[in-house]
């Protein structure tokens, strides 16, 4: 390969992991890796400066501002990114060229947060704005509402300035971030990768609600301009903040050395392990204000300050068990138990090994020697077998074929590398089954929360969806136990389950959790066989003849109603009184029989379910992705991806009005 080949492949791979990070939140590669890629850019751009071209990604941030966070506004000021260094000798460097050209200067060490870049505005004290960085340069994207979801920001400061922009860092903490997960899988979502993606995919989704659930933190790292104050140095600015509330960053150090800087450098890089939240390097910038304004910055970077990435620590350690569990979802996932190690200031002795596929790629056994190392300075990880260590004896590692804890056929899920136990009704997914039963798109018990659920199995109170309504004959138990609250709460739940009993049968069929049977399966499926009953006595065949439901899903249905199990839950919710028949829908019609629907956006009077209601109530169907499938977008305001999908593919596009007008025509 050409020189200028190299040099064009690698602002391609740059540019396309650039996008997984700052455009999608779900990157691809790790850090250091990206950083491995950059580095090579750099060095050949350094060698033949007559190759280096604008569109560079050595010469622009990383990201691009898109519409589907909110409305696009221009930056006050660029929200730039940091010269990344990775040696004591870069970094002295730096200090060194910063004494050359300024007199006596002062240098300020502090943590780089990893999380997402978010710019406040305020105005005689008053929170006007707040914007993510965008493309940096020009444009950001209006994420206020959200912004005032997080505690840390503040909305009214105590000591109100004119005007005042400071920059920080938004980010989640690993406590937050490990029950957002626990969240995710519960719901049957995809789990987010680390902190740092769930804390921007948050910010940048339109639910402030869900932004506000979820609990964003934020750390201040930069005024970035101001009228009034009149600050000389950035740590005069620190102050300030801290009077306001307003979260600064942590433990930062003032040094005006060398040996000074890669001291605090150092222990930074010491006490990474110990934090709550994770850290993705240091930084190293001027105090004086005055001296940043004399430097100045390029079209990339602020020349006044670097950011110091630090290596990835490995070690080597032998692993003495592979342990199986079984998640809420049902999914199988293998975890390494080795002899302990200590990395990043933290003793690890696991790590998962995800699933078969990762096991075959690292071809790992039992009595292996392993060199692990922390994914982000926080998440152990297995890098490869050292197999010149390998023992006779130690064979490559195969999950059981067999769940674990009920003892189920295993099986792989199509187009994964996931193994599941497909037994509903198996002790380790009893809680997710639950709170998909109670869910908003099956039963919709108002108030029967996670954490009720979570102790009514604790207690024994419920091993099955049919013991939801035995509830009543515990209630002074229950009472006594305080699980649900005092009286009046508990008796709330109860009146709930009671008036649950009533629900439409599809909305039952929804709450079996049967794989491949989604409320919209489910209402096809009861408008074509009226009760339960008869849909668990159909023939595949018989199934099939319902629109949408194929040979896959008509096998779940007949295995789940061919269970013994199933069937004996079955007959005790028809003897506690629920119901089993389809709802006629009043003023229903089939007016949208065949039609196939997508809504997006803000709509101007109905909510998204009360949308999704009226199509389902007159006889089409609502998805949640746009395909050639669709027969139309209802689209609102901030429209975003699915709107410019459904453009391409010439789908027409209904606005709420015509929508209803549909309806009386």
């Amino acid at each position: 390969m050409g020189l200028l080949e190299q040099i064009e492949e690698l602002k391609k791979k740059i540019n396309y992991h650039n996008d997984r990070y700052y455009n999608q939140d779900n990157p691809e590669i790790p850090d250091d890796e990206y950083d491995r890629l950059m580095l090579q850019l750099k060095e050949l751009e350094k060698e033949h400066p007559e190759l280096v071209t604008e569109d560079s990604p050595t010469q622009r941030v990383g990201g691009s501002a898109k519409r589907e966070a909110g409305v696009l506004v221009r930056h006050n000021v660029p929200m730039l990114s940091l010269q990344d260094v990775f040696s004591k000798e870069e970094v002295t460097e730096f200090v060194e060229s910063m004494r050359e050209q300024l007199e006596e200067p002062e240098f300020v060490v502090e943590y780089k947060i990893d999380g997402l870049s978010m710019a406040l505005r305020y105005e005689d004290g008053k929170l006007q704005l707040a914007e993510t960085r965008g493309d940096g340069i020009a444009f950001g994207e209006d994420v206020t509402a959200n912004a005032k979801m997080i505690p840390d920001v503040k909305k009214k400061l105590k000591e109100p300035l004119p005007y005042l922009e400071i920059r920080g860092e938004v980010y989640m903490t690993n406590e937050r971030f490990e029950k957002v997960n626990e969240a995710q899988e519960l719901s049957g979502k995809k789990p987010f990768a680390n902190p740092r993606n769930c804390a921007a995919g948050t910010l940048r989704q339109l639910d402030t609600a869900v932004t506000k659930a979820r609990g964003l933190s934020m750390f201040i790292f930069n005024i970035q301009q101001e009228r009034g104050g009149d600050f000389k140095t950035h740590t005069e600015g620190y102050e300030y903040l801290k009077r306001q509330g307003v979260p600064v960053i942590e433990d930062y150090r003032i040094c005006h050395t060398a040996e000074e800087v890669w001291e605090a450098v150092c222990a930074i890089g010491e006490n990474r392990g110990n934090l709550p939240y994770d850290i993705d390097g240091a930084v190293v910038k001027l105090n004086r204000l005055s001296d940043r304004e004399k430097l100045g910055a390029t079209s990339k970077v602020p020349r006044w300050a670097v950011a110091y990435k630090y290596p990835p620590e490995e070690k080597e350690t032998k692993i003495l068990d592979i342990e199986v569990s079984v998640g809420r979802t049902g999914r199988i996932t293998p975890t390494a138990v080795f002899e302990p190690v200590r990395l990043c200031g933290t003793t690890v002795s696991r790590a998962t090994l995800h699933n078969q596929d990762f096991i075959d790629e690292l071809d790992v056994g039992v009595g292996d020697y392993v060199r692990v190392y922390k994914s982000g300075e926080i998440i152990p990880k297995i890098k490869e077998v050292v197999k010149e260590r390998r023992e006779a004896g130690v064979e490559r590692y195969h999950l059981p074929e067999c769940c674990p804890v009920c003892g189920a056929r295993t099986v792989r899920e199509k187009d994964t590398a996931d193994i599941r136990c497909p037994s509903v009704n198996c002790p380790a997914q009893l809680e997710r089954r639950i709170i998909n039963f109670v869910g908003r798109d099956a039963m919709d018990i108002k108030g029967f929360g996670t954490v009720y659920i979570e102790d009514l199995v604790r207690e024994g109170y419920l091993s099955d969806i049919a013991d939801i309504f035995m509830l009543k004959d515990h209630r002074e138990s229950l009472i006594e136990k305080g699980i649900i609250g005092k009286e009046k709460n508990t008796d709330k739940l109860l009146d709930a389950i009671e008036g649950a009993k009533t629900r439409d049968a599809a909305q039952l069929l929804t709450g079996f959790g049967i794989p491949n049977v989604g409320k919209a399966a489910a209402k096809a499926i009861m408008k074509q066989f009226g009760n339960i009953e008869n849909v668990a006595s159909a023939s595949a065949e018989e199934l099939m003849e319902v629109s949408d439901i194929g040979e896959v899903s008509a096998g779940c249905i007949r295995s789940f109603f061919a269970d013994e199990t199933n069937r004996s839950i079955l007959e005790r919710l028809k003897e506690a009184g629920v119901n089993m028949e389809r709802v006629e829908q009043e003023d229903g019609s089939d007016r949208f029989a065949g039609l196939t629907f997508v809504i997006t956006g803000t709509l101007p009077t109905l909510e998204r379910k009360q949308a999704a209601e009226l199509i389902e109530k007159n006889g089409g169907k609502v998805t949640g992705s746009v395909s050639k499938k669709t027969s139309y977008l209802l689209a609102g305001e901030n429209a975003g991806s699915k709107l410019e999908k459904a453009n391409a593919l010439g789908i027409p596009v209904l606005s709420e009005e015509a929508l209803k007008t549909m309806l009386t025509e």
